[in-house]
């Protein structure tokens, strides 16, 4: 799917997805990433959404957001205890959702110049 907006030049927006990628300005991603206005990782050590742990989580802390989007893959799923509460504990928003979902919130988010970052496991 491709999405489009009358959108902002300098920050990272979500311009499409397809099955097993997302597309992040001209880079197609296929792998899980962390992405927020003006960040883009792609070589993060979380395996899929489904693995996510306290110990992946330290450059998304490092972004300081207040909002993190979990983009789960195909449908919502909820992370561990141990990530939900690593966030609590440093008093950030965390939202799970599909990844479809967590992509078009992203792009809403960001052009709202909200401090968020979304995680992101392409299905």
């Amino acid at each position: 799917m491709k999405l489009t907006l009358d959108a902002r030049t300098d920050v990272n927006l979500i311009r499409g997805y397809a099955p097993g990628a997302v597309r992040i300005g001209e880079r197609l991603v296929s792998t899980p990433c962390i992405v927020a206005a003006d960040t883009l990782i792609t070589e993060w050590e979380a395996p899929s959404a489904a693995e996510l742990a306290a110990s992946h989580l330290e450059p998304v802390f490092a972004l300081n957001p207040q909002v993190v989007l979990l983009g789960t893959g195909a449908a919502q799923r909820f992370p561990s205890a141990q990530v939900r509460e690593a966030f609590a504990a440093r008093g950030i928003g965390l939202e799970p959702m599909d990844f479809r979902a967590a992509c078009r919130t992203y792009n809403i988010l960001v052009q709202e110049e909200r401090r968020v970052v979304a995680l992101l496991f392409p299905i």
